[in-house]
């Protein structure tokens, strides 16, 4: 599988920029929030996935770096595009997660709501479909591989509405 180094990418677009990272460390969500802020930001959404308990002791992930960083800058750009975004940040968590802790950050900033949910909505569902972030959930007797939604590359998710 991947690796567990950290990565992080900084795109300028027009007057608002996207973010991708992949990294060990925890999540600073109001520095992101703060960083979504301009003039023409009417609206921000914010998805925060959290290790959930599911009789689970701990969650490790793990992503293809090589493969995964391409893929949501790509999703990135396309929700960028078709929905009109002024700032896109993606932050993924790879490690051992405790329950309670982030996983995955996705701030969306846009000059009105409707552009910012839509947004949002459609990045969280090409991640889940298209990139390859794997993770185990570690019980207290033993581990498990969660099946995934993706076909790692094989497509995006498309908006219907």
């Amino acid at each position: 599988m991947g690796t567990t180094s950290q990565y992080s990418r900084r795109l300028r677009v027009d007057d608002g920029c996207i973010m991708i990272a992949i990294q060990n460390d925890d999540i600073d969500i109001g520095s992101l929030i703060q960083g979504a802020k301009n003039r023409s930001t009417g609206a921000i959404v914010v998805f925060d996935g959290i290790v959930r308990d599911d009789d689970i002791c701990e969650m490790e992930l793990e992503a293809y770096e090589e493969v995964a960083l391409p893929e949501l800058e790509k999703i990135a750009w396309e929700a960028t595009e078709q929905f009109n975004l002024l700032h896109v940040d993606i932050v993924h968590r790879v490690g051992l997660l405790a329950v309670g802790e982030n996983i995955l950050v996705i701030v969306v900033g846009a000059g009105h709501r409707e552009e910012a949910y839509r947004g949002s909505r459609f990045i969280i569902e090409a991640i889940k479909a298209g990139v390859p972030i794997w993770k185990k959930e570690l019980t207290k007797n033993g581990g498990r591989w969660v099946p995934g939604e993706h076909g790692h590359g094989s497509g995006h998710y498309r908006d219907s509405s």
